[in-house]
């Protein structure tokens, strides 16, 4: 076991203000520090290990593809790829796949096939509609379609090509494709994730999807949070009739092992061809190994339907608890993605909780964020449910 220093080390740069606490084990639904001391995890590396911690069959298949091939590169084929890529289009219903290491780097190749697309339309400066609240990544392309400001700061001049609008407000993209003719594409959450879980009127997609028919424009949902049976289905605009495009997931596909995958169907996925984009680790062995495991769960296992009755269980029991508590905005969720919010600030819950034993996360600083594992038993939710009713019961009305 690595020691654990009593402070982080300089050599770290400070770009997380990290919560004192250093795990150096996990099973299932709990996580432990150096100390012994057990944690229920409802965040889970913030939506990744949807599976909990130490899952034996992904511990495994990694462990068997680590003793035998790790990596080649994309010069060459790699069957575990071809395995996965077939199961993705058709749990997407799309028709290929690029695979890369991370969300930001699929919604990266989400943005640069909108912009051939617009190219190849004869539009010289292609741009993409995107969301207010939104979460697309930390690259310059993805912080630039993120819909917050306090991730932009500090890197501009930002990149052109991106048109804002409010998110759930299909009458603002009727306005903006009444007035901008090199739109091509709109990219959008079906749940606004890190934007504090935002849920959608149930025909925003399907509203959206009949606008970009309309105007040849290209539908590409941002499911990298959203994915991998974390709402209820596998994929999240599975909810609605509306079949994007283009997809984007990553997060819960690897359960801790890096990767994330850009799909896409009809012309959009015509656009990148060789030379056009690469990633040297993308979809390597290792990466598709652990990815293989967790589809054979996800599909086989029931746990995407036991995404959709555990979040449901965890809304009723919080709208019972919190009934009548005057601190307390609004209750909400899809599936494992549960929301409490505040109506003031409340980032002090997140120390609060690691104190209690319990790992949760604040957004948008008002928001109570919960992500727990798809494995996690009725016990353990209903345990999540009362340590967070009791630490927003005791703050101060």
């Amino acid at each position: 076991m690595a020691e654990v220093s009593d402070e982080i080390p300089q050599a770290v740069m400070p770009t997380y203000n990290r919560i004192p606490v250093a795990f150096v084990r996990g099973d299932g639904s709990y996580l432990y520090d150096h100390t012994g001391k057990a944690y229920l995890d409802a965040l889970t590396g913030l939506a990744v290990c949807g599976l909990g911690h130490a899952h034996p069959k992904v511990a495994a298949a990694i462990a068997e593809q680590a003793s035998t091939l790790m990596h080649t590169s994309n010069l060459y084929r790699i069957p575990g790829q071809e395995r996965l890529a077939t199961r993705l289009t058709e749990l997407a219903g799309m028709d290929n796949v690029f695979f890369c290491n991370s969300g930001a780097e699929a919604n990266e190749a989400a943005i640069k096939i909108a912009r051939l697309y617009g190219h190849a339309r004869s539009i010289d400066a292609p741009q993409t509609v995107v969301m207010d609240g939104s979460f697309h990544g930390r690259t310059m392309a993805t912080l630039t379609a993120t819909g917050n400001r306090k991730v932009h700061a500090g890197f501009e001049p930002l990149l052109s090509g991106f048109v804002r609008a409010p998110y759930d407000d299909v009458e603002s993209i009727e306005k903006i494709a009444a007035n901008n003719k090199n739109v091509v594409a709109v990219m959008v959450e079906p749940v606004l994730g890190e934007g504090g879980i935002v849920i959608p009127d149930p025909g925003y997609l399907d509203a959206l999807r009949g606008i970009c028919d309309r105007h040849g424009w290209l539908l590409m949902a941002d499911e990298v949070q959203t994915g991998n049976g974390r709402t209820g289905r596998y994929f999240a605009f599975q909810h609605t009739s509306a079949v994007p495009d283009v997809v984007t997931t990553a997060k819960g596909l690897g359960n801790g092992m890096p990767i994330g995958v850009c799909l896409a169907r009809g012309e959009a996925a015509k656009m990148l061809v060789a030379g056009t984009h690469g990633s040297t680790f993308g979809g390597n062995f290792l990466a598709c190994a652990a990815a293989n495991a967790v589809v054979d769960e996800l599909t086989d296992g029931g746990l995407t339907e036991r995404a959709a009755e555990l979040g449901e269980r965890m809304l009723a029991r919080f709208r019972d608890r919190l009934r009548g508590n005057n601190v307390v905005k609004e209750i909400r969720g899809l599936g494992l993605m549960v929301a409490v919010e505040l109506h003031k600030p409340c980032t002090e819950l997140i120390g609060a909780a690691v104190d209690a034993g319990l790992l949760i996360n604040v957004t948008t600083d008002t928001v109570v964020r919960m992500l727990p594992p798809l494995t996690m038993s009725d016990a353990e939710a209903d345990t999540v449910v009362d340590k967070v009713v009791g630490l927003i019961d005791d703050l101060p009305a």
